[in-house]
């Protein structure tokens, strides 16, 4: 049986017209006004509504060990979240530890998303080592369909790698084609600066901030776009927060090396007023890089809007109350991360498109189109084309609502968005041609989605050290 799109108004990338959009077998057969829908189609009158392409979040976290803890998610509940809120691909961080083995853990992250996804899915494999055994390891995960790595310059002796070992993984990259994701700050001097507050008897969530501040991620920017560059290799900085990381990224950027920008819903809408509050409030906001101060956020939006920042994620990692009062003797102890799946579409057209802040384009590009295009999903993802999978956002301008734990899809107990209000939201979503929401109630099936399996796209690079 086939579905029709009739009546909506189509907006990618680089168009937008009214015309219908008519699927066959997952695909997106026919598109054009007026489309025959044969008997036994099924109709989504999508009149007066913007038709998206299916938005990706390219960097989430759903099965995390981390701080003695676990993020709270399963992939059941996350992708349906992700669902309703107009995401249909999501690209997850596999992160064994530094003392974990990487394919086993891999194996592992694997399975717990197979089958358990509403939507469909891929790997960052995180390079938290680099030893006798890595590369082989790496190899066989390539050659198994994830062409990303992730490397953290935070996290010292659980994720973080050394300056060598992110020489040698970027060097591995580069020979393979695959592109390499980093976490940029700089380990060393937050351990320091982390002792140094603690000495002093400062132990709240308002000094976490201060403990890894703008300066430490621009060096770290600074510092990975340099060993891609030697490497010439392909990166992409993620959850990018502060103007300063941004002018060193641009810089890179600048003199022709192959990096990519990523900023975070948080670092958008939220600052560090939020995580200053006192006792578990401002711990809920507790994140790295963390939320700056709001003269950050101009910049960050006039960067989206003209492209220098290419993708908008979220990273979604998301700890209940309990779980954040870990730290409620020491900030070091809290678990980091925010949730936001749900939430990066409406909040991104409502504070981005609707403010005037950002493109209509340019929206669908960062959240659906370059995620696609970087990550080696385009032309399959992040399009509405003849040929191109039938992941479909039927987005309804005219809703109003306000963001609340109350009325999340996540099962966490918190939403750091409490109170913003939404002008916008998906009226129906489709998964690979099949309708999985509809008015923000899912209705679909609970494990349609499917690991997506990407090549290598950036050339295999092989530099002569001795010239």
């Amino acid at each position: 049986m086939g579905l029709l799109i009739r009546g909506g108004e189509i907006v990618t990338a680089d168009s937008r017209s009214r015309s219908d959009i008519f699927i066959e077998d997952e695909t997106i057969s026919r598109i054009g006004i007026g489309l025959y829908a044969p008997p036994g189609t099924q109709v989504i009158d999508a009149a007066g509504k913007l038709v998206f392409p299916g938005f990706i979040d390219p960097h989430v976290h759903i099965h995390l060990p981390f701080m003695s803890t676990f993020a709270k998610d399963t992939h059941a509940n996350a992708s349906v979240s992700a669902l309703i809120g107009g995401t249909t691909t999501f690209i997850e961080m596999c992160c064994p530890s530094r003392h974990d083995d990487a394919l086993d853990g891999y194996h592992t992250w694997k399975q717990k998303a197979e089958g358990n996804s509403a939507c469909d899915y891929a790997f960052h494999m995180a390079v938290t080592r680099y030893d006798a055994t890595t590369e082989a390891q790496l190899r066989e995960i390539v050659r198994d369909g994830t062409a990303s790595f992730k490397i953290f310059l935070a996290y010292k002796n659980f994720f973080g790698v050394t300056d060598e070992e992110m020489f040698h993984t970027l060097k591995l990259a580069a020979s393979l084609g695959v592109i390499t994701t980093a976490h940029c700050e700089n380990a060393e001097l937050i351990g320091q600066l982390q002792q140094l507050l603690l000495a002093a008897g400062k132990i709240g969530p308002e000094w976490h901030e201060p403990s890894r501040p703008e300066s430490v991620e621009a060096e770290g920017t600074t510092r990975f776009a340099t060993f891609v560059e030697q490497t010439r290799a392909a990166g992409y900085v993620v959850h990018l927060s502060c103007a300063p990381a941004l002018r060193a990224a641009v810089e890179a950027k600048s003199r022709g090396v192959k990096l990519y920008v990523e900023s975070v819903l948080p670092h958008f809408l939220l600052d560090k007023t939020y995580a200053e509050r006192a006792g578990v409030e401002g711990m809920k906001h507790i994140m790295s890089p963390p939320l700056r101060d709001r003269r950050n956020q101009a910049e960050l939006w006039s960067a989206l809007n003209t492209g220098l920042i290419d993708t908008v994620g979220t990273d979604h990692c998301p700890f209940d109350t309990e779980q954040k009062l870990l730290g409620i003797n020491a900030f070091t102890q809290i678990p980091n991360g925010i949730p936001g799946i749900e939430d990066r579409v409406n909040l991104m057209y409502t504070y981005g498109v609707k403010r005037g802040r950002l493109d209509l384009h340019r929206f669908v590009d960062a959240l659906s189109t370059r995620p696609a295009q970087i990550f080696s999903l385009f032309p399959r993802k992040g399009t509405i084309a003849v040929g191109s999978d039938a992941d479909l956002v039927v987005y309804d301008t005219a809703y109003r609502g306000t963001i609340s734990a109350a009325t999340q899809h996540g099962i966490n107990d918190y939403n750091g968005f409490e109170g913003f209000a939404i002008e916008g939201r998906p009226s129906a979503v489709t998964v690979r041609g099949k309708v999985q929401v509809r008015d923000g109630v899912f209705v679909g099936e609970p494990g349609r989605g499917r690991m997506l399996r990407r090549e290598p796209q950036y050339g295999a690079q092989e530099v002569d050290y001795a010239h």
